[in-house]
């Protein structure tokens, strides 16, 4: 039984690397049996196609971002209990996480998995959906924590508002990648916590 999660967890090792070098498309299974050093047979004893490897990569990123989240939420709140103060903390550690990557962020599996959704099955845009909108739900989470004490300066939605904080995480993920630049990553968080400070921090009378 170890053995084959050993087997499993290198197939999506491997698999992880090039699709976030390549792309699903340009990642061949004959590529990824040949770096895990395995026979086809081997490989589909754990995945039946691309589609349940998709599947399987997008479920291991969910469990992983969210303990990644948990971790630096975690730490917030030691550190800070109002609510404010601990979302402008998690930020903070969170970039200084990604800053600690010596090459930057290697990628996001969802993010690559919708940017080639015509490859896949329903399964698949099924669980980027849910990664998603599990985010979404997280990011709400806390934002609604906030407004509970400090109503914000603009009107905004909440939902909108948990939707930025991936959508800054990605986006600087792609613009870092795109110009070989990984700091852009860490300086869009920084900019969309002054934002959130600045949305919600009591104006000086």
């Amino acid at each position: 039984m170890a053995r084959g999660e050993d087997t499993r967890k290198k197939i999506l090792d491997v698999a992880q690397d090039a699709i976030l070098t390549k792309g699903f498309d340009a990642t061949s299974i004959d590529e990824i049996v040949a770096s895990a050093e395995l026979t086809k047979s081997g490989f589909f004893y754990h995945f039946r196609d691309k589609n349940a490897l998709a599947s399987a990569l997008i479920e291991r990123h969910i469990e992983v971002e969210d303990q990644l989240f948990d971790d630096v939420f975690a730490r917030a709140k030691d550190l800070a209990d109002d609510p404010l103060q601990v979302a402008l903390i998690a930020l903070k550690l969170l970039a200084e996480l990604i800053e600690d990557m010596p090459n930057g962020h290697p990628g996001c599996i969802v993010a690559t998995a919708v940017y080639q959704d015509r490859l896949f099955n329903a399964d698949v845009r099924d669980a980027n959906r849910r990664a998603v909108l599990g985010w979404r739900s997280r990011f709400r989470k806390m934002f609604d924590a906030i407004i509970a004490v400090y109503p914000p300066h603009d009107d905004v939605e909440p939902d909108d508002l948990a939707d930025m904080v991936s959508s800054v995480i990605e986006g600087g993920i792609v613009m870092s990648r795109a110009v070989s630049e990984p700091s852009i990553t860490v300086r869009q968080i920084m900019l969309l916590r002054s934002y959130v400070k600045l949305l919600f921090s009591p104006r000086l009378k």
